[in-house]
């Protein structure tokens, strides 16, 4: 198991959509157990994979205080989203330094392929929910920057740039 290094803004790879997973391997066992190794050492609570410059649709999420829950998901795809709306300051090891308050759904209800190659559904609440859709963003090619209006946008990656 490894920490692996987060691409930096503005990486390409960050506005890709990642490639479908069609069978669960033991590489792809191994590249979740590297992305909760960095999730961990960011400290976070989600990591995808194209973050680390891994074009696969694989994310891990983990919500939990004391950590070693880790939800493992390929392939994730949202069934259903709540009508309440829950704000969480956001960030994201790709662009270090800044983050901003963003709306998402409060619960969100996903379909994935878990780790034994089992076609899993999950509710996920508060954190865990902004967590996954966050992760699902990554994996088509989107920031969590790109929910906010076009002015907080430029301010905050002026602000980032300025970091840099």
């Amino acid at each position: 198991m490894t920490v692996r290094t987060c691409l930096p803004w503005p990486d390409k790879r960050l506005r890709t959509k990642a490639e479908d997973i069609t069978e669960i391997t033991d590489e792809v066992r191994a590249i979740w157990d590297d992305m909760i190794d960095t999730m961990e050492a960011m400290p976070g609570v989600g990591l995808a994979a194209p973050q680390i410059g891994v074009m696969l649709r694989l994310a891990v999420v983990d919500g939990s205080t004391e950590r070693g829950r880790a939800v493992r998901l390929a392939n994730p795809e949202i069934l259903h989203r709540s009508v309440e709306l829950r704000e969480h300051e956001e960030a994201s090891p790709n662009l270090p330094g800044v983050s901003a308050n963003v709306k998402r759904p409060r619960a969100v209800t996903v379909k994935f392929l878990n780790e034994k190659g089992i076609i899993d559904r999950r509710d996920f609440v508060g954190i865990e929910a902004t967590s996954v859709q966050h992760q699902i963003d990554h994996l088509n090619g989107q920031m969590y920057f790109d929910r906010l209006s076009k002015v907080k946008r430029d301010i905050l990656l002026r602000k980032a740039k300025k970091l840099g």
